[in-house]
């Protein structure tokens, strides 16, 4: 790869960085449903292997996560708001899912894992422009039951790079956990997410042909640091915005620019078929 092809590359990843990192401090929404497709459409123009696109952008993003999660539920642990004993609960499902994820990713090529990753991307997408809170359930889940569903949320976030929030969230509201507390929690539970998520697909992607120099198995390192240092920077920016500009048209302007992503993904899956 040519000298000025790295600096267009970290030049752009900067940016992108900043970006998902103050949509998540705006909107309370993870970085990766922006991370993911925009690293594949940067590794395609970068002249990647095609076979490993979407893993690559996807070890990465979750690579990347961890930096940012890990600073979030300091903050939430801070101001006591994360409910640990939950964290733990759910954990365990989260680590199993998450190392499934990657070996997952692997076996369905990046192809099936883009139009994966467009469908749940346009979900999304609908529930931010029209959906609601979900409504609290009367009957607080038990260890079995928070342990069942982190393996759901661990191997399909681990599936997507992302941190979860988005199922993670609506789980413990659903179960009668305040949303200051779900948040916080959620935010926890990132951290396993992107720790066992980024050591699967390191590991699922160990001596795969075809990786580019700086990669180690399915993440590019050059582009975890500079999203991982521009994230942690955008982040507080959103957080003071979040107070100054209308959620609701907010959301629903992030539901169209999120809609706009699934759909370019899902052609691009479609038309790789």
């Amino acid at each position: 790869m040519a000298a000025m092809n790295i600096f267009f590359l970290l030049f752009a990843c900067l940016l992108l960085g900043a970006f998902a990192g103050t949509l998540a401090g705006l909107l309370g929404i993870g970085g990766g449903l922006i991370i993911v497709p925009i690293l594949a459409a940067l590794f395609q123009l970068q002249g990647f292997a095609g076979d490993h696109l979407m893993q690559l952008a996807v070890g990465t993003s979750l690579a990347s996560i961890l930096f940012t999660a890990l600073a979030s539920a300091w903050a939430h642990h801070r101001h006591g708001a994360v409910a640990w004993p939950l964290v733990w609960q759910l954990a365990v499902g989260i680590a199993a899912g998450a190392w499934a994820g990657g070996w997952l990713a692997r076996w369905l090529g990046g192809q099936r894992l883009a139009l994966v990753f467009a469908v749940f991307e346009l979900l999304v997408a609908a529930q931010l422009a029209f959906g609601g809170a979900p409504a609290a359930h009367r009957r607080a889940p038990g260890a079995l039951r928070n342990g069942v569903a982190g393996g759901g949320i661990g191997l399909l976030s681990a599936l997507l790079g992302i941190g979860g929030g988005t199922m993670t969230v609506p789980w413990l509201v659903w179960h009668n956990l305040e949303m200051r507390r779900a948040v916080a929690t959620a935010a926890a539970c990132g951290l396993p997410i992107a720790l066992v998520g980024s050591l699967s697909f390191l590991t699922a992607g160990w001596n795969q042909a075809g990786l580019p120099a700086g990669a180690t198995g399915y993440i590019y390192w050059p582009a975890v640091a500079a999203i991982s240092a521009a994230s942690v920077l955008g982040a507080p920016l959103g957080a003071h915005l979040a107070h100054r500009l209308p959620q609701r048209r907010l959301r629903h302007l992030f539901a169209g620019f999120l809609t706009l992503l699934g759909l370019w993904m899902l052609y691009s899956g479609l038309r790789a078929a």
